[in-house]
């Protein structure tokens, strides 16, 4: 107990680390910022089945009823989002706007994703979703 507190919780070598490491993910999140492709279409799955599948550049409000609940998707300005649901925690309006291939919007409770797509068919739903 005497020598407790006599070593330094952080050495120089730990701070530069730890440096390093913060600016490798700056970079790498303004990489992706940057360079990440711009999605073509929304896809939407409900239970692991594509459902639906619109242009994101096309603006338009759509209203989609599961078993579970309803959600409605709002795509404007080459950006969707979920604008209300009827979930009870609500998560999926607050996770915000996607617009690059591969982001995506999960609605848990009523088995509902939404998931932007390029153009390509490596962008195909693939077998761990359908």
């Amino acid at each position: 107990m005497k020598h407790m507190f006599d070593r330094a919780i952080m050495t120089k070598a730990d701070l530069l680390l730890l440096a390093v490491s913060c600016g490798a993910a700056v970079l790498f999140a303004l990489l992706l910022a940057l360079f990440g492709r711009g999605g073509e279409r929304v896809r939407i799955l409900s239970d692991g089945r594509l459902t639906g599948e619109y242009s994101l550049h096309e603006d338009r409000q759509i209203l989609l009823h599961t078993e579970k609940g309803e959600n409605l998707l709002v795509i404007r300005d080459g950006e969707a989002w979920i604008g209300e649901a009827d979930c009870p925690d609500g998560l999926c309006v607050r996770q915000g706007r996607i617009s690059r291939v591969g982001e995506s919007v999960l609605c848990l409770p009523h088995e509902l994703a939404v998931v932007i797509a390029g153009t390509g068919e490596e962008d195909a739903v693939d077998g761990m979703t359908g």
